[in-house]
């Protein structure tokens, strides 16, 4: 699910279909989970991730191999997870059943990052109120321009 996930693609081709299948509510609702994760992405890793510096769970406490192809950028908090939830939580008012369909690969996307060890619960929660702050924040700043 990582690499799928790796630099929104999983997301990207979401809202291709969405804005393929759904005619122009469909390309609406694409284009508000694109904004959102981008808010979320700027908002994690433009901003969060430079004012905290915070490393990577201990090697020790992840009971795999996979712990050597961590990032190493500060753990705090997961963009994969703000990137995720953001673009599922500003899908799903819009259309409830893509958000549905989103929401299982965004909450494997987060169990993932904890699983994986390269982030802290923490993190991951803190992602994922920046997902939700940032999709809240594009539908209501949106809202202006999408009622004509």
């Amino acid at each position: 699910m990582e690499e799928l996930a790796e630099n929104t693609k999983l997301w990207c081709a979401a809202a291709a279909v969405m804005a393929w299948l759904g005619g122009r509510p469909g390309r609406r609702t694409a284009a508000a989970g694109l904004g959102a994760l981008a808010a979320a992405q700027l908002a994690a890793n433009g901003l969060c991730k430079q004012l905290a510096d915070r490393p990577r769970p201990p090697v020790e406490w992840i009971p795999h191999d996979e712990v050597a192809d961590r990032p190493d950028s500060s753990s705090f908090p997961s963009g994969h997870t703000a990137a995720a939830v953001a673009f599922t939580a500003a899908v799903a008012p819009a259309w409830p059943a893509a958000g549905a369909l989103c929401a299982v690969p965004a909450a494997m996307v987060a169990l993932e990052r904890v699983q994986s060890g390269a982030h802290y619960p923490s993190d991951v929660a803190a992602g994922a109120v920046i997902g939700l702050a940032s999709a809240w924040l594009t539908r209501h700043a949106a809202a202006p321009f999408l009622r004509s």
